[in-house]
């Protein structure tokens, strides 16, 4: 069976940024869901279970370039008493509707803390390597919920 939309598919993978590995395991996901970066959705379609591929994502089809408005400084006293506030701390704040927004310190001085909601691989070409573990049709409830569920089914809470 091969990799394409509505299919439940999983895959093993390493990911690498610069040679060093930044993320791996395995994965479930629904395909054609938007469920995995662009380029990494793209480079599966196609193929099959037992199949072992190496994936190189440029930034445009990845997490994209980062945006430099997304850097703005804060004062220390915006965080929670008690809080680290150490350059690598993420933190999360809310959109206008309420969505969590994550973002990481990338600065300290003094009272000024500077902050950055790009994704961490924003600007980064991503090296993969995956084997795909399994193909198979997603049932009406997977399609109906838009993702993959686990063994024994899913529920939602």
């Amino acid at each position: 069976m091969k990799v394409e939309k509505d299919k439940v598919v999983t895959i093993r993978y390493t990911l690498k940024v610069d040679g060093e590995v930044v993320d791996q395991g395995e994965l479930p996901y629904l395909h054609g869901h938007h469920q995995l970066i662009p380029g990494l959705e793209e480079a599966l379609e196609g193929h099959e279970a037992g199949e072992k591929l190496s994936v190189t994502v440029p930034p445009e089809k990845a997490y994209g370039e980062p945006n430099p408005e997304g850097v703005q400084v804060v004062p220390k006293s915006a965080f929670p008493e008690g809080s680290k506030v150490e350059v690598g701390e993420q933190f999360y704040a809310q959109d206008a509707s309420g969505q969590p927004m994550p973002f990481t310190i990338t600065k300290v001085e003094g009272e000024d803390v500077t902050i950055d909601f790009n994704h961490p691989l924003a600007g980064k070409t991503l090296e993969f390597e995956v084997e795909i573990l399994e193909v198979r049709d997603a049932t009406p409830e997977e399609l109906a919920h838009g993702h993959a569920h686990g063994p024994g089914g899913h529920h939602h809470h």
